[in-house]
């Protein structure tokens, strides 16, 4: 493993967005070597690595406990309020802070040390858990209480999310983060299994209090597996300095690449409209199936069900390439319409398997290439931008797709979400064929990501394509 100053920094000019030439057959040439040269390959190849293992498990036993806490916490604020407005302001105030001060968390993990940076978030969180199941084991919970935790954790994740993001590379690689990426989001699906049953069983049985409380403990995990870690096994990455103007750069480096700016808008339209899954997943369970909330919970299993095989078979691939994402956006969007129109409960239940398949490709997709497309030093801000459009977004477009659901209808609301995919999909796949054809390929040169746009079919006059590396 390369362990030097350079071992994880593409060459420097790319701050400026120092555009190259390189020809078709050499760039290919140095592509397929890199596959070769790059990552060993398989579904699991990111584990052999001793730090990365030990994130791995940290994460999958952090993420059970994050899922365990999100039922918890939304049926604690029903069963006190009665109010499912008060389940959406929770919602809400969890997600605001990324949608707000995203690309400021982007500027600090930037210019932090990302592991000391993530003992500091990791344990900020598991002190959230730890607040809210002793204020409800003791019977003083109130909602204000809920409230206030969730803004704590959104205010926490905005600089936790872009800073564990960046730091899979200094783990891995860049060889092996497409994998790593996959792997962590696999581990995520594999928790979103486990942790809502884990929880209602929980609830059932002793209250949500304890629900709230395993959470808490369970950050111990990561934090053992941070603390663990061989720094001299780490990547390098240069880090940000100090300095004014670091966001308006960040911004104008992802604005001056289109194989970072063309991914995030598809992304955020994406997440906006098309991710919108409890609102409709609940609207056809109560007013179209006439069915109860063991319903609801198939249906959400069979969704990770589908997410989990989508990351475990991204985790099998060795490049990004735009077109795959833009396939996926398609599919996925084309798949939502076919559920919004669906027959019966079966027909419509077997349909969220690949819809979940295809939205894990699109984020793995996105987030492993813009990765790869990034300035190393950079990284942290260009995936908080990435994050806030993702998951910022859903505070914006659910309001408006739950009003389009109450109005017209689950349906009609499924299906313009469904509708609004396939279009920027669409509109995203023209503007690339009208770019001269191009598609973005992530490929690797001698240990470095290599992005580029290659033309489909190269003439004459496409002797010699622009490649950004």
């Amino acid at each position: 493993m390369s362990t030097g100053p350079g071992a994880d920094s593409a060459p420097a000019p790319n701050r400026h967005h120092d555009a190259r030439t390189t020809s078709l057959p050499h760039l290919d040439r140095s592509l397929k070597a890199a596959s070769k040269s790059g990552s060993k390959g398989g579904t699991f190849s990111s584990l052999r690595i001793r730090n990365y293992r030990l994130f791995a498990t940290g994460q999958v036993v952090s993420n059970t406990g994050t899922w365990m806490q999100r039922i918890a916490q939304d049926w604690l604020v029903l069963s006190i309020t009665g109010s499912s407005a008060a389940v959406g302001i929770t919602t809400a105030l969890q997600f605001l802070p990324m949608m707000l001060l995203g690309l400021y968390g982007g500027v600090i993990a930037d210019r932090c040390p990302k592991r000391k940076l993530l003992l500091f978030t990791q344990a900020a969180m598991a002190v959230t858990g730890l607040a809210l199941g002793v204020l409800t084991l003791t019977g003083h919970v109130q909602v204000w209480h809920v409230y206030l935790t969730a803004l704590a954790l959104g205010l926490v994740t905005v600089v936790d999310n872009p800073a564990r993001q960046a730091f899979v590379v200094e783990m891995v690689g860049p060889a092996d983060l497409r994998n790593a990426v996959s792997l962590n989001s696999a581990n995520f699906q594999s928790a979103r299994l486990v942790g809502p049953a884990v929880a209602g069983v929980l609830i059932t049985a002793v209250g949500s209090g304890w629900a709230f409380l395993l959470n808490g403990l369970s950050f111990a995990a990561p934090i053992a597996a941070l603390l663990l870690m061989r720094a001299s096994e780490l990547h390098k990455v240069e880090r940000a300095p100090r300095g004014k103007g670091q966001l308006r750069e960040g911004l104008q480096h992802v604005a001056s690449r289109p194989e970072l700016i063309w991914p995030i808008v598809l992304v955020g339209f994406i997440g906006t409209f098309g991710f919108n899954f409890p609102i409709w997943l609940t609207a056809f369970v109560n007013d179209v199936f006439h069915a109860d909330a063991s319903t609801y919970g198939l249906l959400n299993t069979l969704m990770a069900a589908g997410s989990l095989v989508g990351a475990l078979l991204a985790a099998r691939r060795g490049t990004s390439r735009m077109r795959l994402l833009v396939g996926a956006a398609l599919a996925f969007g084309l798949l939502e319409i076919a559920a919004a129109l669906a027959p019966s409960f079966w027909a419509f239940a077997l349909l969220l398997v690949p819809i979940g398949m295809c939205g894990l490709t699109i984020n793995v997709t996105a987030n492993s290439g813009i990765q790869l497309a990034s300035d190393p030093a950079m990284r942290g801000r260009v995936m908080s931008l990435f994050m806030m459009v993702f998951m910022g977004g859903t505070p914006l477009g659910a309001p408006l797709v739950g009003w389009v659901t109450d109005v017209y209808g689950p349906r009609v609301g499924f299906l313009a979400g469904g509708v609004v995919s396939t279009l920027a999909a669409t509109a995203i796949g023209l503007v690339l064929v009208r770019a001269g054809g191009m598609r973005v390929r992530v490929g690797f040169r001698r240990g470095h990501p290599v992005v580029a746009f290659v033309p489909r079919q190269p003439t004459a006059e496409a002797g010699r394509v622009p490649a950004v590396v």
